[in-house]
């Protein structure tokens, strides 16, 4: 069973995306910060993460996905930006910082799934 962190500081944006996901058949993890999102990886090591920018705390999702990916036992996890920053330059700083796909809320849940099942194959 493949392994999902869902990271965003509001629980109805956790709890929608879990419900989109129940479609497929995916152990789903939430965390409500950068830091949280940093130890469940440690722990679980899921194959996907889906991770808000905007988030309280001294690590936000570009730091923590600037750290998942610089560390080796982390560097393959695939990481899906899901953000109200919906900017170009938020575009390229999400990719610049390790992001390999880019979603803006509010999102579809159709092409959220899609998306999931492209990544995790």
């Amino acid at each position: 069973m493949k392994k999902i962190l869902i990271v965003d500081d509001q629980k109805e944006v956790r709890d929608l995306v879990e419900v989109t996901l129940r479609v497929g058949d995916y152990q789903v993890f939430k965390a409500k910060s950068g830091e949280e999102a940093l130890e469940i990886v440690k722990a679980e090591k899921p194959d996907l993460i889906i991770m808000d920018i905007m988030m309280p705390g001294g690590i936000d999702g570009l730091e923590a996905t600037r750290i998942l990916k610089g560390d080796p036992q982390t560097k393959d996890c695939r990481v899906i930006m899901l953000t109200a920053k919906g900017q170009e330059a938020d575009k390229e700083k999400g990719f610049e910082a390790g992001a390999d796909e880019y979603f803006v809320k509010p999102f579809s849940p159709l092409e959220l799934i899609k998306k999931v099942e492209d990544i995790l194959g």
